[in-house]
């Protein structure tokens, strides 16, 4: 997988949320499906309040601990003021500064590709020297080239 560093400022960012668990996800009651279908169904996209609607951001944030806790999980888009999330019932998350290692997944089906990266990532930094800081982690996906049976995504993981 390709990696490359870079430093990124503060995002705010507003949509639908879901508190879960890595070990959650792995059975058959994961939440996440679920989540990504609140997203669609809310036309987020669609709100004139939105920054940058093309960009799709899922934030993994507010960790418990570490990869094997509880952890929030926010999809949605940039937001510039609070009234978007008030109007729509959305929640509001924050995408931290910090410098992030960015891993591009393979091309592929996109729940394939980006399940298949989180397990490299997981693997790459259990054998790295740089480490993780739990601080907001996040998928990038750009709505205007995103074909669901054959996606490349981003994954920004915050590290110290």
């Amino acid at each position: 997988m390709n990696t490359f560093t870079i430093e990124k400022p503060e995002i705010k960012m507003t949509g639908v949320s879901v508190r879960t668990t890595n070990a959650a996800e792995a059975g058959p009651n994961g939440r996440l499906p679920g989540l990504w279908e609140a997203y669609f169904n809310s036309n987020m996209a669609s709100d004139t309040r939105i920054i940058n609607p093309e960009f799709i951001y899922a934030l993994y944030t507010d960790y418990e601990s570490d990869a094997n806790g509880e952890y929030t999980v926010v999809i949605g888009h940039e937001a510039g003021d609070t009234e978007t999330e008030k109007s729509n019932n959305y929640n509001s998350a924050v995408i931290p500064a910090s410098k992030y290692l960015v891993f591009t997944t393979k091309k592929g089906p996109v729940y394939e590709v980006v399940a298949q990266a989180w397990g490299e990532i997981w693997g790459y930094f259990q054998a790295s020297s740089e480490t993780r800081a739990f601080t907001g982690d996040f998928e990038l996906y750009d709505a205007r080239h995103f074909d669901p049976v054959n996606s490349e995504v981003q994954i920004y993981i915050a590290i110290k």
